[in-house]
C-alpha cells in the first residue's frame, strides 16, 4: 500500500458513507426501521430516543474493518475504510445531533451559506411526521431550500399528513 492510498481509502469511505445513509434513511428507516426511526420524529422525552440503536447498528461494520485490517492482518486498508466511516459517524453526531437537534448545548449558531442550508434541509425534514411523506434525506448535501419546499407542497397536494400541532 503506498503513502497515500490509506488517506484516499479513509476519503473515499467517508464520502461515500453520505449515499449509504441517504440510502439508509430514505428505504430502510423511513421503510421497514419505521419502527425504530419514528421517535426522531417525535418529540424526545428523555435523553435517549429508539433511533439511537441505528448509531450502534452503524458502528458495527467501521468496528469490523478496523478490527479486519488492524488485528486480522487483512491490511492496512480495511482500517483506514473503517476510520472513514467512523469518522462519518463522528461528522453526522456534531452536525445532527448536536447542532441541528441540540441534543448538547454549545451555543453554536449556523452563519455561513452552506450550514444554513443544511440545517434548514434538514428542518424541512421533519416537517412531515409520516413514513413516506418527508423530503430531504441526507445529512451533509442537501437539495436547494426552494426545491424541499416544493417537494413538500407537491406531497401536500398528494394527501400526504401534515404535522400534529
Amino acid at each position: 500500500m503506498s503513502l497515500l492510498s490509506g488517506p484516499l481509502i479513509f476519503l473515499a469511505a467517508l464520502a461515500a458513507m453520505e449515499g449509504l445513509a441517504y440510502a439508509a434513511h430514505r428505504w430502510i428507516m423511513h421503510g421497514p426501521g419505521w419502527f425504530l426511526h419514528r421517535s426522531h420524529h417525535r418529540p424526545r422525552d428523555g435523553w435517549f430516543e429508539a433511533n439511537d440503536l441505528y448509531a450502534a447498528i452503524f458502528a458495527v461494520p467501521s468496528i469490523l474493518l478496523i478490527l479486519a485490517g488492524v488485528q486480522l492482518g487483512w491490511g492496512a486498508g480495511y482500517a483506514w475504510a473503517g476510520a472513514g466511516i467512523a469518522a462519518y459517524g463522528a461528522i453526522y453526531f456534531g452536525f445532527h445531533d448536536v447542532i441541528v437537534h441540540r441534543r448538547i448545548a454549545t451555543g453554536y449558531v449556523p452563519r455561513s451559506a452552506y450550514m444554513k442550508r443544511i440545517v434548514q434541509a434538514h428542518r424541512l425534514h421533519h416537517a412531515v411526521e409520516t413514513k413516506h411523506g418527508t423530503v430531504s434525506f441526507g445529512f451533509l448535501v442537501a437539495p436547494r431550500v426552494e426545491t424541499l419546499k416544493a417537494a413538500l407542497a407537491k406531497n401536500d397536494r398528494q394527501g400526504m399528513r401534515a404535522p400534529r400541532k
